[in-house]
This record gives structure tokens, sequence and C-alpha cells, in this order.
């Protein structure tokens, strides 16, 4: 047989991504050329590899087998793409980050000063919620990912870097906003307006509530944190959030932070990365540079501990 690097790449994002046209999006490719490579490897291998089933592309038997052996060749090919830039140093090379959602509101200024470090340095950030990002982990399209929460397992490693406690948030309206206190038992009466399963924040609330036995009142789901704020301005519930999401509306007073028992949550940031993953002269400095951060998350020298975090992925 004679398979490519290429045709292995362009078949996993089709097989993740299940879509030519977002595989093609993805890859900067066409979609004929993608259609073309595909066709190519399953004339190679001599057996059909995807199968159309409505809009969605599915694995065959011998697809699946394929994509286990190309996420394993992938992997051996960024541990060799690794070694290599531990030569190169920083003066070249890619960082991959893959982040959740809310970590979006302070790592573009922490990404922006290590860029302005090391110039050379190109620097790909993938967003998405807590499963997202440790599946980019697990099939090795990251190379650092931080996360709110700590996966159980083996084969990572995980250090905290920053503090992430939640708030509960609710409409200056609001009918609670003004008061001294509120019970956990008195919030559980509200209407929750939630961020969508698989999310860490989501996650963490749950626990809370449920370590009370207490049920939620679970409203609308969404899938960002701008659409959880705008839906608790707009009256349709309170939520759970990052305290670090919402400092500009605090400060023009587009939302108030309820004084609930037992809030805030108290949580940490942790950068996580695969412990068989050799990390690049960037990716080391870049983890070595958020291990630094004071407690407040700007440079300074305060120690971290470390924690090998296990994840079954």
């Amino acid at each position: 047989m004679h398979i490519t690097l290429r045709h292995l790449r362009i078949f996993e994002a089709v097989a993740r991504l299940g879509s030519i046209s977002r595989a093609a999006a993805e890859l900067h490719l066409t979609q004929p050329a993608v259609s073309m490579q595909m066709k190519q490897l399953e004339e190679q291998i001599g057996l059909p590899l995807v199968e159309q089933i409505g809009r969605r592309i599915c694995l065959t038997e011998a697809g699946r087998m394929l994509h286990v052996h190309a996420c394993d060749i992938a992997d051996r090919m960024a541990h060799l793409n690794a070694s290599m830039e531990q030569f190169r140093g920083l003066e070249r090379g890619l960082l991959r980050l893959a982040v959740v959602s809310t970590a979006n509101y302070f790592l573009p200024a922490l990404i922006a000063e290590f860029n302005a470090l090391h110039p050379g340095v190109r620097i790909s950030l993938q967003v998405g919620n807590r499963e997202f990002v440790l599946s980019a982990l697990a099939e090795s399209r990251t190379d650092l990912a931080i996360t709110g929460q700590p996966p159980d397992g083996v084969d990572l490693v995980a250090q905290n870097f920053k503090a992430n406690p939640l708030v509960v948030i609710a409409s200056p309206r609001h009918a609670l906003a003004g008061r001294a206190s509120v019970s956990m038992a008195r919030l559980a009466e509200e209407v929750l307006v939630m961020r969508e399963p698989g999310s860490g924040t989501r996650a963490a609330a749950e626990r809370h509530f449920a370590a009370l036995g207490l049920a939620m009142r679970a409203g609308c789901e969404f899938g960002t944190n701008e659409a959880i704020k705008q839906a608790v301005r707009a009256g349709l519930g309170v939520a759970v959030v990052s305290a670090q999401t919402i400092e500009l509306e605090l400060k023009t007073n587009c939302l108030a932070v309820l004084p609930v028992e037992g809030f805030p949550i108290m949580r940490q940031w942790y950068v996580v990365h695969r412990t068989q993953h050799r990390l690049s002269a960037a990716a080391a400095t870049f983890r070595n540079m958020l291990l630094a951060l004071d407690p407040a998350g700007t440079p300074g020298t305060a120690q971290k501990r470390s924690t090998k975090a296990r994840a079954a992925l």
C-alpha cells in the first residue's frame, strides 16, 4: 500500500469532523481535493473506509481501525516534531493550545506577552468546552490544554496556575439582587441559565447542588459565556459563571453578583499536557510562563504545586 501522511491527515480530519466540507475548511483545501484523496486512500487499501448516512459521513469497521492507527501515527509525528524543535529553540516552531472558552477572557493577553518575547513561534489556538479540550489532548491535536477541572485517570500532568472563582449572577433588576444573603435552598427555586453538557462550569455547579441534596431548575442552555450573560441580563434566569467573565459587566452595572451562601466556588485554572508527550521548547516555555503567574494571574514568582492527573482517554 502506498499510503502517505497527507492521506492519513485528511482521513483523520474527515473521520473526526464527519464531513468532507468541514475537513476541507479545516485543512484549507477544496472539497474536490479532499474527496479525491479519500478515494485514493480507499483504492490503496482496497476497502471502503466511510459511508454516507444522511448528511454525515460515518466510518466503516475498516475505517475505525484505520482511524486508530492514523491517530497513533499523528502522535508519533508530533513527538518527532517536538524532538526536532528542541534543536531549533524558540526562533521558530508551533505552539498548539486548546482552551476552554472561559479561559479566553484572560489568555489572549498572556499569548500576546509570549508572542512579543518569541515572535518567531506560530500559535494555534483551539477554543471549546472541556470535552473538546480533553479530546484534543487525547488525539494529540494540542501541546497544552487550559481547563478549570483537572481530569481523572492516567497519562496526564496537570498544574494549577491561577484562581478561577465561580459566582452566581443575575440581572440588577432581579428580586434577589438587593438581598444581603441568599440561601442555597432559595437559589434552588430560581431558573438557572446553563452552559451546554460537557462544560466544566456546568459540571461544577451540578456537583455543588448535588452535594447539598438540592435539584437544579435548569432553564435555557447556551454554548457560550456571552450568550449566558445576555440571557441573564434579559431576565431569563440566574447563572453560575466564572468571575473572570463578568468584570466589564460589573463595572457598567449590567449584571449583579448574588451573595449566595457557599459561593464563590473556589476552583483553579490548570495547564495540562500528556505525560508521554515531549513538550517543544515553545510549549515548555509557555507552560513555565503560566506557572510563574502570581495568584491574580499576572507575572510573578509564586511557587506552584504540581499534581499528576489521570485521564482514561
